[in-house]
């Protein structure tokens, strides 16, 4: 059985660095060139319609738990509200980070700003971290985002579906950039240029924390926190539901996108607040399509994947089996069946995967 270790400062990362892991060339499906142009084009339209929708029903679910608080009525509200808060903004953040979902720049950056606050992510780090999930997609050792380590540890899992765990880690983290800049972790990705920007963005976060937490003193209620920062806890469990599916019970240290990620069809909701990021191995191999061609993407080529799960519940039947098995041997993962139209797995993928396993 190997030992990993998910330090980015760990001895697993120079390992990925020496076998070729690191930053190495992925597996791509091939597109023809003029069907990629169409499904890469940029359009404001998609995302602005989405946005007003969003942030829309926040106000009216906000405003009638408000309106009705603190009587029990209002808690269908503000269930309502804190998914939207705190799990459609992951979908959000993530998306406009890729300056894909709007073409107009500003407005993907203005999204991103509210979103990267509201999922309580520092929009200067987290840019530059996702860059490095892309680039090294489950690499132990260099992906920051590896959201289900081996062996998986179920009690942290659970206590994230309502964030906290994310939510304790994020404050000392918040205070240590507002003082000082990024960690020591998050020097090994942010470039040194963009340290004052970290630094910038997380004393901007904290000043609007402790503000809500003036008021809730002054007033005398938690009503201020009910709108601003408790959402991230109460809201949380859908975006850790899609995210655990992302990739968990997949194999790792591998760099074909079919082997470590997984597809997901969803019903209109789950998809509304995910942002069609249920076409994970989609996203990942082609990750400058918009969120809206994505469906499309995925009709493009699936004749060269692993054949989606057909329901979220159909995802974790067949992830959780997996999680648990690696439980006594963290070494085990689902290995993905290809339809007969695909091209196979590349043998110098496995050598890798093995070499760094060793």
């Amino acid at each position: 059985m190997s030992e990993r270790n998910y330090s980015l400062l760990g001895p697993d990362g120079a390992r990925a660095v020496e076998t070729g892991l690191a930053a190495a060339e992925w597996y791509h499906t091939e597109v023809p060139r003029k069907v990629m142009k169409e499904l890469m084009g940029r359009s404001d339209g998609p995302a602005i319609r989405d946005t007003i929708v969003l942030y829309g029903c926040m106000i009216l679910f906000a405003g009638l738990g408000i309106w009705l608080w603190p009587s029990l009525w209002s808690a269908p509200f503000w269930l309502a509200y804190g998914v939207l808060y705190g799990s459609a903004s992951d979908s959000r953040w993530h998306e406009c980070g890729h300056g894909t979902a709007f073409k107009t720049p500003w407005m993907n950056n203005a999204v991103y700003q509210i979103a990267s606050f509201m999922i309580m992510r520092n929009a200067a780090t987290w840019r530059w971290s996702h860059a490095r999930h892309h680039t090294d997609t489950y690499i132990v050792g260099r992906d920051p985002e590896i959201a289900v380590m081996r062996p998986p540890e179920f009690a942290k899992l659970i206590l994230n579906f309502f964030g906290i765990l994310d939510v304790l880690k994020f404050f000392p983290t918040l205070i240590q950039n507002a003082l000082t800049g990024p960690t020591k972790d998050e020097r090994t990705f942010v470039p040194e240029s963009e340290w004052p920007k970290v630094r910038r963005v997380a004393q901007v976060h904290l000043a609007i924390y402790l503000a809500t937490i003036a008021l809730a003193l002054w007033m005398g209620s938690i009503l201020p926190l009910m709108v601003i920062g408790l959402p991230r806890l109460y809201g949380a469990w859908h975006h850790v539901m899609t995210g655990l599916l992302q990739h968990g019970g997949l194999a790792d240290n591998v760099i074909d996108h079919r082997l470590n990620s997984r597809t997901v069809l969803m019903n209109r909701v789950s998809r509304f607040i995910y942002w069609n990021m249920n076409y994970h191995v989609e996203h990942h191999m082609f990750p400058m399509v918009p969120y809206h061609a994505l469906p499309r993407l995925h009709e493009t080529i699936k004749h060269d994947l692993p054949a989606p799960n057909r329901s979220i519940a159909e995802g974790f039947r067949q992830m959780w089996p997996a999680l648990r098995r690696q439980l006594r041997n963290e070494d085990y993962f689902l290995k993905r069946e290809l339809p007969a139209t695909a091209k196979p797995y590349r043998e110098d993928f496995h050598t890798a995967a093995l070499g760094a396993a060793e």
